[in-house]
């Protein structure tokens, strides 16, 4: 991992530990950046915090949400992907992103979202998060949309994927 990498993750731990978020996993291994999960039983105080409060009971869909705080590397483009047990709310928290949309498998236009601009993606709807001159930093609310199969880091159908994974 370089040590850039290392500092912000280390920085956005740090962050959130003082903010007192619950870290259940890290992963800090994705070619693209990675992400931290917050511990589901704080997504109001997850919400309050990046979401501007957003009420968690209207968001929830199966009566399961999974908070997460996604980084990604300048330059570093996510898989082309949907899920089909999932719609995700997205929301910047630093530095500016791009993220691509479309009903379809082929990608939308780029368009770039900066710290508060928020996305709502539907279950099943193409997405892109993809980084930009620096590194951005993302707030996630999972919106799982099946309660006897909540949706995972399986849950990924990848269109076009920049690692060929």
């Amino acid at each position: 991992m370089s040590v850039v990498k290392k500092e912000v993750f280390d920085k956005i731990e740090k962050m959130l530990g003082a903010q007192g978020f619950n870290l259940v996993a890290k992963d800090d291994t994705r070619p693209w950046g990675g992400f931290f999960v917050i511990d589901e039983n704080q997504a109001q105080d997850f919400a309050n915090r990046y979401f501007d409060g957003i009420d968690v009971n209207n968001l929830k869909i199966s009566g399961k949400l999974s908070p997460k705080i996604l980084i990604v590397a300048p330059q570093a483009r996510l898989s082309w992907q949907y899920h089909h047990r999932r719609a995700e709310i997205w929301q910047v928290v630093e530095g500016t992103v791009g993220i691509k949309r479309s009903t379809t498998d082929v990608e939308g236009e780029l368009k770039e979202y900066h710290p508060k601009e928020q996305v709502k993606l539907q279950q099943g709807e193409r997405h892109r998060l993809i980084g930009l001159d620096g590194w951005g930093v993302v707030a996630e609310i999972w919106q799982h949309t099946d309660v006897s199969n909540p949706s995972d880091e399986d849950d990924i159908v990848r269109v076009q994927d920049d690692f060929g994974r």
